[in-house]
């Protein structure tokens, strides 16, 4: 499996704090039966900007040689949309801005409370830049929970979506339950991902939100999000839309 979502890198955000967290993360993530993460500390994010792509990268070596060969890190970044992104999007080479493992694709948080910008036209404006959009924990986003008919809007204007794997399994609470499983059910989901903030706190580990997909959605959707769709992000090739279907609050 392939984690796509990850707060791995040390003292960048809320996700591990120190060094000593990061190689814990990795090594139990090794153990669930990951392969592959990608480090996406949040970037344009009110409290955490970061973008220094030096200094991220410089992290993610300093990781990567304590884990060894036992799980591969990738650099990437998620991004938040608000204010000025567009702008940080076209001057993208000198912003700091980072795609997931240097690929095409973006990994794009929108505002949680409150959208400041309409989701359909920046996934647009991402598609026409050339980019390939993919929207993080839509469950979380109080635009989606109150209109799921949005995410088929946001799948039809070319964006993928990326889920919680802890939502799959309940452990966010009933209302993202719902809204993941209402996303499944639609096959408008296109990645299952941990987004890990600790070994301990919000762990790592897509198994059991994997084994819930195979029971109810079957295998062969269960690997795409978690295998097949993953690797072709760190491939850099396309992620074909699944479903396309609609979802109804």
């Amino acid at each position: 499996m392939i984690d796509i979502h990850t707060h791995v890198l040390p003292g960048l955000d809320d996700g591990a704090t120190d060094l000593d967290e990061s190689v814990k993360i990795c090594r139990l993530a090794a153990r669930l039966g990951c392969k592959a993460m990608i480090a996406t500390p949040h970037q344009r994010h009110p409290v955490w900007w970061n973008t220094e792509p030096v200094k991220l990268e410089i992290l993610l070596d300093r990781v990567q040689e304590q884990v060894g060969d036992t799980l591969s890190l990738y650099l990437g970044a998620e991004i938040r949309v608000g204010k000025g992104f567009v702008h940080d999007l076209e001057a993208f080479e000198t912003s700091g801005l980072a795609s997931l493992a240097g690929s095409d694709y973006l990994l794009l948080e929108f505002e949680r409370r409150q959208l400041t910008v309409d989701p359909v036209e920046i996934v647009r404006r991402v598609k026409a830049d050339g980019w390939r959009p993919i929207v993080a924990h839509p469950e979380f986003i109080n635009a989606f929970v109150e209109d799921l008919s949005l995410a088929t809007a946001l799948v039809e204007a070319g964006a993928l979506m990326e889920i919680t794997a802890a939502s799959v399994t309940g452990d966010f609470g009933p209302e993202a339950r719902d809204c993941t499983h209402a996303l499944l059910e639609a096959r408008l989901v296109h990645f299952v991902a941990s987004d890990c903030h600790g070994h301990r706190r919000r762990p790592p580990g897509l198994k059991g939100a994997t084994a819930r997909i195979e029971e109810r959605w079957g295998q062969e959707y269960a690997e795409e999000l978690t295998v097949d769709n993953p690797r072709a992000v760190i491939e850099n090739r396309p992620v074909e839309p699944l479903g396309m279907g609609t979802v109804t609050a």
